[in-house]
């Protein structure tokens, strides 16, 4: 099974999360992570697997990574396992009543990634997932590079199922 991350990172906290997924289905298959910008159409060759993460942004995926998508043409993932993550800001920590009411109708960028893969002919592996960063820049929450690889081994189950 070969599988590629792809995502989009702003202060790193999205990339260690994408590569923490890649290492953990690196072995015994082919897993690799790469950034929106350095995907070429060619690398969805042979690929079993995709995973698509980015940093939520005024609730919605980043614009690298809502252009990316948009160039995935219909059909173009038929076959293709895909899932999807993001990484988010925590608003019941931040106890900020209208953004908790904006998150609640607008959502994070997990779910618009996972349709858009979907529209291309993807079919979900698993739920999507998002990851905590602590404050608008990070760090990333303690244990979120430790539950991205446990979310990485539910798509391995659910991909071999």
């Amino acid at each position: 099974m070969a599988t590629l991350v792809v995502f989009e990172s702003f202060f790193g906290n999205t990339e260690m999360v994408a590569r923490a997924i890649a290492d953990e289905l690196g072995a015994p298959v082919t897993a690799r992570a790469l950034r929106v910008g350095e995907f070429e159409p060619h690398h969805l060759q042979d690929v079993d697997l995709l995973i698509v993460g980015s940093a939520t942004r005024a609730f919605r995926p980043s614009p690298g990574t809502q252009a990316w998508l948009r160039r995935l043409a219909p059909g173009s993932l038929a076959g293709v396992r895909v899932a999807a993550f993001d990484t988010r800001v925590d608003v019941a920590q931040v106890g900020n009543r209208f953004l908790t009411l904006m998150v609640r109708w607008f959502g994070y960028a997990a779910e618009p990634i996972e349709k858009a893969l979907r529209r291309a002919g993807g079919e979900p592996a698993a739920a999507t997932a998002g990851f905590v960063v602590e404050d608008k820049e990070g760090p990333l929450r303690e244990g979120e590079t430790d539950r991205a690889r446990a979310w990485a081994r539910s798509l391995r189950r659910a991909s071999a199922a």
